[in-house]
């Protein structure tokens, strides 16, 4: 892939990329992909897939639920499920955002990264880094960097030697290497995740 000859210019880059090839997929349905981000965070792959399960069965007649679907759902239901106070408000609050502002997933679309970020980070209990994850993962977006992202980091820090124990140093020096992957960042971190949870015991 075409991708994979920029980042092999990266000599430290070009150890991961192992033979490995990554892909990515648009899903629809971009409010509901933010909700069940919300969902998921801090959880397990196999234990978020038991809450999006879980989600959706408050949902019986729906095939894929609408806003006004979650909204008219008790906040009852949403803790039923094991959602946390915080995280049913935020799914509520997403709900509602959208909502109002009749997003589509056209519309969506059609922003830019940063764009989408000052959007959607209106929404309470949405960062940055919530808003990254959609654009990979759900947006398909190929130039997206995490630069807060706990993994990513522990992988540049090993295989980059970065030393600094200053935070803002070490976002810096990160943000600066990963120039050198435009416009395909987003394959860049699949590649360090990957590493990382394959990462040889030192």
């Amino acid at each position: 892939m075409e991708y994979v000859q920029v980042l092999k210019n990266d000599p430290v880059l070009f150890n991961v990329l192992e033979g490995q090839v990554f892909s990515l997929k648009k899903k629809r349905n971009i409010g509901l992909q933010l909700m069940l981000s919300i969902m998921s965070q801090q959880l397990s792959t196999k234990v978020a897939t038991v809450f999006k399960q879980r989600f959706l069965a408050l949902f019986p007649t729906q095939k894929v639920p609408v806003m006004t679907d979650v909204l008219a759902i008790s906040y009852e239901q949403l803790r039923s499920i094991g959602l946390s106070h915080a995280k049913a408000t935020y799914v509520y609050a997403v709900a509602a955002f959208f909502e109002t502002h009749q997003l589509t997933d056209r519309q969506l679309h059609a922003l830019s990264n940063d764009e989408l970020k000052a959007l959607l980070t209106q929404i309470k209990g949405v960062g940055p880094w919530t808003v990254e994850m959609l654009l990979m993962f759900s947006m398909a977006r190929t130039n997206v960097f995490p630069v807060d992202d706990l993994g990513i980091r522990q992988a540049m820090l090993q295989l980059y030697g970065i030393r600094s124990k200053d935070l803002r140093r070490q976002k810096a020096r990160m943000q600066a290497i990963a120039a050198q992957w435009h416009p395909y960042q987003t394959y860049a971190c699949l590649h360090l995740w990957h590493w990382k949870d394959n990462a040889p015991k030192l």
